[in-house]
């Protein structure tokens, strides 16, 4: 920086000021300024410009795993408001391990973020750590929160379960569930959300008996355990297949393939199949998924909305708890 000032010929706080506020000064020291560095290529090391702020420009975003479309999708959503507010967007990604969930959150402390959006891992993720981080920063919660008070934005399991589980009772069998790994709390809520559906339908569940391993490998999972489960499909007690997500669905779908078994919609049919989440895929499986479509894009603007109105309030002692639960759409295809 001294030597960039030396180069351009003006004094170094003057130049601080340009690149914490470039229109802090006055148009003509603006425009030097921006001469010189396309001259010199000069750039300032962000990092450290930032550790030097009483709060940075910098937003820290971790996500489960960063393959997951839905994730992709979220994180490219929140980098472009978040640019066109002045910041800078960092991913990290924890890769399903608590552990690197934990250094993410740590390295963004020691960065000194202005505040996170973090999809945390739920069940085994590291809450104290969590925690402490929430004490200095605003956080916003995506796709699970870390527990009923912290500020969320996602989608209301209630509401989409409710209505795939209704239409499939009123088209066919009444759905199964079969359930996702246990790697964060939609797990559970989704399971709750289905039980809970056919309680107000009259219906009896079913689940279905899955491993409990903490997978993220979704398609895997469900190949390995519906290969299982089909060798018995009098077990199922349905006809029906209602998954956690499409990403299992995609696993029961080439399970059922290599039985042999027909999936689709009508008496000519082995199985119907039905997912959650309208993956970007779902509509090319083979048949394509019958589904309930998360709003993907408004899961992300509204989530960096968020946490930049919070940013506005930063001064104030408490940070607000927002829930944000968005609806669902239901997508109605030939699996189901």
């Amino acid at each position: 920086m001294e030597d960039f000032s030396e180069f351009v010929g003006l004094s170094r706080p003057t130049v601080s000021k340009y690149f914490n506020d470039p229109s802090s000064v006055r148009k003509k020291t603006r425009d030097t300024i921006e001469e010189a560095l396309k001259k010199s290529g000069f750039r300032p090391n962000i990092f450290a410009v930032n550790l030097n702020r009483r709060r940075s420009n910098i937003i820290g975003i971790v996500v489960p795993t960063s393959i997951d479309p839905f994730y992709m999708a979220l994180t490219r959503r929140i980098e472009l408001i978040a640019n066109e507010a002045g910041f800078h967007a960092f991913v990290l990604s924890a890769d399903g391990r608590a552990d690197i969930e934990d250094n993410a959150i740590k390295t963004f402390k020691s960065m000194n973020v202005a505040g996170a959006i973090i999809a945390p891992l739920g069940s085994t993720a590291r809450p104290k750590t969590l925690e402490q981080l929430g004490q200095s920063i605003p956080l916003v919660y995506v796709d699970s929160p870390l527990d009923e008070t912290s500020a969320f934005v996602g989608t209301d399991n209630r509401q989409s379960f409710g209505l795939i589980v209704d239409y499939l009772c009123r088209s066919g069998e009444p759905p199964c569930y079969f359930g996702m790994p246990h790697v964060n709390t939609n797990a559970l809520t989704r399971e709750t959300a289905y039980l809970e559906a056919m309680a107000r339908l009259g219906m009896e569940p079913h689940v279905l008996p899955v491993s409990e391993a903490a997978s993220w490998d979704f398609e895997h999972f469900a190949f390995e355990e519906a290969s299982r489960l089909l060798e018995k499909p009098a077990d199922l007690k349905s006809r029906t297949i209602l998954c956690a997500n499409d990403r299992l669905a995609f696993g029961v779908l080439a399970a059922a393939w290599q039985k042999g078994l027909k999936i689709g919609h009508g008496n000519d049919y082995d199985l119907r199949v039905a997912g959650h989440d309208d993956h970007p895929l779902s509509q090319y499986a083979c048949p394509p998924i019958t589904t309930v479509a998360q709003n993907y894009d408004e899961i992300g603007r509204l989530a960096i909305q968020l946490l930049l109105h919070k940013l506005d309030e930063a001064d104030h002692p408490a940070f607000g708890r927002e829930q944000i639960l968005l609806k669902s759409e239901l997508m109605l295809r030939r699996s189901a």
